[in-house]
């Protein structure tokens, strides 16, 4: 019987790479995304229902899930991949733009995941994959919101495994490095006036990020690590993707706390 996998934001990048991953290698996918009308790719696809779902709007979590198993029985693999890059000093950030940061990023990923566990818990086997980042192990500059949701992901899908493996539930985290649709250039700025005193150390790091942006590498990486991990039949937890993310962890691993953080402002110019 083939396998089903459901996956968030599918409407461009590692989300739908993914989908199209799964769906090359045989599987039924649910691909979801906030706007399922403007999708004529993977709409043309036998066995992959397209379907709406924001991960803020609970009851629409709750519908995909339902059209997914109606469609397909049950769900064997689910990828938490939607995710929001806030960007900005600290104290420019307001309080919602740092509660959307953590809703998409953190508190949405354990509603679908809620919603899901219960098709899993009954047949007493299934993976929950969810994104994490490079910079869900190490941080950078004016990004700070952007991690704390990424290490808030990886502390809880590592908590997460003393629950579900004894149900036959895997748990997995994928840590992307830079890539053309690396959130880290992307999606919302706390902006700030040209007078600020964050204004030179926000300068500086965005023209780093843009280098970052720019790396030649592919994002198939990506989609085929994250079906390795839902494969691969291991109890391996961290798939890092991306020798910008190999270096940097190996770098990390060989210096401390204050050598790191010198080696990083280096790099950003400050």
């Amino acid at each position: 019987m083939k396998k089903t996998v459901f996956i968030t934001g599918t409407s461009s990048g590692f989300g739908k790479l993914t989908a199209n991953k799964f769906h090359a290698e045989g599987w039924n996918v649910i691909a979801t995304m906030r706007s399922p009308e403007r999708e004529t790719e993977l709409t043309q696809l036998d066995n992959v229902l397209v379907t709406a779902l924001d991960v803020t709007d609970k009851q629409s979590i709750e519908e995909a899930v339902a059209l997914g198993l109606a469609r397909f029985g049950t769900i064997d693999v689910l990828i938490n991949n939607a995710g929001h890059a806030l960007n900005g000093p600290l104290e420019a950030t307001s309080s919602d733009a740092m509660r959307r940061q953590f809703d998409t990023n953190f508190f949405g990923l354990i509603d679908v995941t809620k919603a899901v566990l219960p098709t899993m818990r009954k047949h007493r086997k299934g993976v929950v994959i969810n994104f994490s980042s490079m910079g869900g192990r190490v941080a950078f500059p004016i990004t700070s919101l952007y991690h704390a949701s990424k290490y808030a992901v990886e502390g809880l899908t590592e908590s997460l495994q003393y629950e579900l493996n004894p149900l036959g539930i895997k748990l997995k985290l994928i840590e992307p490095g830079a890539y053309n649709t690396n959130l880290l250039v992307s999606n919302e700025f706390a902006g700030v006036d040209d007078d600020s005193d964050y204004k030179p150390i926000l300068d500086a790091t965005f023209a780093a990020f843009a280098q970052m942006g720019d790396a030649q590498q592919d994002p198939q990486e990506v989609a085929d690590a994250t079906f390795l991990a839902a494969t691969d039949d291991t109890e391996t937890l961290r798939y890092p993707v991306g020798q910008d993310t190999l270096q940097t962890f190996a770098a990390r691993e060989q210096m401390d706390d204050v050598e790191f953080k010198t080696m990083i402002a280096g790099a950003c110019g400050l």
